[in-house]
């Protein structure tokens, strides 16, 4: 279910974003690989987990051999597509930072590699946040035990 909604929102954006890139001059190539990124990352979300791990390979060889933008977020988007054994955000973030930075020149593909490095970061938010939430339900959980450990506390007599 979440798959499909991130993949639907590539899908708007990319459309939104060839839109624009047509208004502010960017080549159709460019508009065409923003929409064959989407539709890559959902035929990859719908690969079984074995030919998953075969194209991560083969994508990850083919970055090491041209660092291309399109190669870098071609290899973000494998590794941040929830549900499949490569995800590994971290990594995903990384190849998208020097697409963030002014001094690589601008592409239709910046606003969809930005776009994607908004939705890993806050992934890792909302991470973050479930971690404190168990790390206070567990000290919760330590109180109660403690308190229980004690037993019945000897209550004052009233007369």
């Amino acid at each position: 279910m979440m798959r499909n909604t991130v993949l639907l929102g590539l899908l708007a954006v990319a459309l939104q974003i060839a839109g624009c890139a047509a208004l502010r001059g960017f080549s159709g190539d460019q508009e065409c690989q923003v929409a064959e990124l989407v539709g890559y990352a959902q035929r990859f979300a719908a690969l079984s987990a074995d030919e998953q791990r075969r194209e991560y390979n083969a994508v990850k060889q083919q970055i090491g051999k041209n660092k291309t933008a399109c190669s870098r977020l071609r290899l973000a988007l494998l590794l941040s597509t929830p549900g499949t054994g490569v995800r590994d955000d971290a990594r995903a973030a990384a190849l998208l930072e020097p697409l963030l930075t002014r001094s690589e020149p601008a592409t239709a593909l910046n606003p969809l590699a930005a776009l994607l490095y908004a939705q890993i970061s806050e992934r890792a938010r909302e991470h973050k946040r479930a971690e404190q939430l168990r790390d206070q339900l567990d000290a919760l959980k330590e109180v109660e035990r403690s308190l229980i450990e004690r037993g019945p506390q000897s209550q004052p007599r009233r007369h």
